[in-house]
């Protein structure tokens, strides 16, 4: 796909899927910046800081009139009901959520035409493990920003969502089991989460907004029950 002369930016583009997201644009010619807390990135900035927000705005805003792609890829802290504190619960709500909401209301007034705004959610909008809450809450509410986000913006910019499920950042040796335990036969690669953003990004989406798209080879959709298909339940 070509996306020569669009600008697009990225949070959380340092490492990861959003790093894969970077180069998968750039790749097709669009123009990227990128805001994470660590290096490699265009801006270095806290996206839990209303300020350093504002700072990256003002930031792509002096370089650009608009801008056509907007990603919200900053994943949240994640501790669990046992160990995350106040402040923690709510450090993952400002980068997971609040982030998204007002990095999108300062470039509300500088989106081009056609303009598409995606946001990473997670498979565990909907199911979790134990001692995860801050993380499945702030994606939960990624999934349901997104359709609000889309009625708002009628008009000015497609919304959507992804939702990877397990997918190898670190290049680490898996187990066939690890594999085999999703309908489709492996682990997921963050390319396969940046060629559906190129997609939804894309005029051949024109007609999709509002929507959560879920990438996850199956794993969401495979019933478990005790002693068949090899699982056993252990107990806690």
């Amino acid at each position: 796909m070509n996306f020569t002369g669009k600008i697009a930016i990225i949070t959380g583009g340092a490492q990861g899927i959003g790093a894969e997201l970077a180069k998968q644009f750039r790749e097709a010619g669009a123009t990227v910046y990128t805001i994470d807390r660590n290096q490699p990135a265009d801006f270095i900035g806290d996206l839990a800081k209303q300020d350093d927000l504002e700072r990256f705005a003002d930031f792509v805003l002096s370089r650009h009139q608009g801008i056509n792609i907007m990603i919200h890829n900053a994943a949240p802290l994640m501790k669990g009901l046992a160990d995350a504190s106040y402040d923690d619960f709510n450090y993952a709500l400002q980068v997971g959520v609040t982030a998204p909401f007002y990095l999108t209301k300062l470039f509300t007034q500088h989106l081009n035409p056609g303009a598409s705004i995606l946001m990473m959610s997670s498979s565990r909008d909907r199911m979790s493990q134990a001692q995860t809450e801050s993380y499945t809450a702030a994606k939960g509410a990624i999934a349901a920003l997104t359709h609000a986000l889309a009625v708002s913006l009628a008009g000015m910019a497609r919304v959507n969502s992804i939702s990877p499920g397990w997918i190898d950042t670190s290049h680490n040796a898996f187990t066939p089991a690890d594999h085999q335990q999703h309908p489709a036969g492996r682990i997921g690669r963050p390319e396969d989460i940046a060629h559906m953003a190129l997609f939804l990004a894309s005029d051949k989406a024109s007609f999709i907004t509002g929507e959560n798209i879920t990438i996850d080879g199956g794993m969401t959709k495979l019933m478990i029950y005790h002693d068949e298909q090899g699982w056993r339940y252990r107990g806690n």
